[in-house]
């Protein structure tokens, strides 16, 4: 008989199957209805270190309506769920590393020790190679919040723009995923 040596399983990489492994019948369009508040688009193209498009990768948002209440049993504040709309949406990336999210613009939401949170897309970013997905946030220019956020404030001031989607039309913003290197996205650890 041979000796077993035991150890750890050795680890596997993610994909390739996000354009087709993990469909999701919502898929970028989070409005199924007559939603409330601001309708937007929310567009962006991830690249990688050397500023190549990435192709197949996977963008999640999870957001609060426009009242500023999460569609989800643990959210209790007494605000209205919206049935034209339900806060979570999936988009794989073209060839060109474009994703695009058809949304309502969200409101604010209570964040640590009772303060508020500025409105905010919670962001997950799939892809393949990668371990474990990565974790971020985006939020838009022209909120007043994001000067007293307490997520955003434990970002370096000179990174913060990586978060902070810009306005390129009156109901589009944009914000661009960079996975490594100048200028990179501020990923969160959870």
């Amino acid at each position: 008989m041979s000796k077993q040596r035991l150890g750890q399983t050795p680890s596997q990489t993610v994909g390739p199957f996000f354009h087709f492994g993990l469909p999701y019948e919502g898929d970028s369009n989070l409005i199924v209805g007559d939603a409330q508040g601001q309708r937007i688009v929310m567009e962006g193209r991830v690249t990688d270190g050397n500023g190549e498009p990435v192709p197949d990768v996977m963008i999640e948002i999870w957001q609060a309506n426009a009242a500023g209440k999460y569609d989800h049993p643990e959210d209790t504040q007494a605000k209205p769920i919206d049935p034209g709309f339900h806060g979570f949406g999936r988009c794989a990336t073209d060839k060109d590393g474009i994703f695009r999210f058809q949304t309502v613009k969200p409101g604010a939401v209570p964040g640590p020790g009772n303060s508020l949170q500025a409105p905010h897309l919670v962001t997950f970013v799939f892809g393949r190679g990668m371990l474990k997905q990565l974790l971020t946030r985006i939020y838009f220019e022209d909120e007043a919040h994001n000067a007293n956020d307490p997520i955003l404030g434990l970002v370096p001031e000179a990174r913060r723009g990586t978060l902070i989607a810009h306005k390129t039309a009156p109901a589009t913003y944009k914000l661009d995923i960079v996975l490594q290197g100048e200028g990179e996205t501020v990923f969160f650890d959870y």
